[in-house]
């Protein structure tokens, strides 16, 4: 079995809250990540694949098509954007980095399986030090 990661790179804008509770009980469980005037962050994204190099030509999946799938699905969707408002995929989701990196792996899961691996694990590092790691 052969691993294969993409790293990408996407600025963006969010807020974690709920719109049934008070500022006061978002402060409380979401702290300075639920300013209401939102706030951002340089995420970093590593998406990994799996596979058996194919015979024909030596890949797990060609690194230009993973690119462009990743691109397309989720960098053009969420680079410079708000994420609670602009994101289609994050729609009605609190906007933690769990959610956003479930919410990435369905947008990519399909399109990578059709090109004949499998996703393995999606992480994306919030901060420095914060990531977040998903396996589905």
């Amino acid at each position: 079995m052969i691993y294969l990661t993409r790293r990408e790179r996407f600025c963006s804008a969010h807020r974690m809250f709920r719109k049934d509770w008070s500022d006061e009980e978002n402060q409380k469980v979401f702290g300075k990540c639920s300013n209401p005037n939102w706030h951002g962050h340089n995420y970093v994204l590593w998406v990994t694949i799996k596979g058996e190099p194919s015979p024909e030509h030596g890949f797990v999946m060609n690194i230009n098509i993973l690119k462009q799938i990743i691109l397309e699905k989720v960098i053009s969707k969420i680079d410079h954007k708000n994420i609670n408002l602009e994101v289609p995929f994050m729609k009605e989701r609190i906007a933690t980095t769990e959610n956003l990196a479930v919410a990435i792996w369905n947008e990519l899961e399909l399109p990578i399986k059709i090109e004949g691996a499998s996703l393995h694990c999606i992480k994306i590092e919030e901060t420095e030090n914060n990531s977040i790691e998903y396996y589905g």
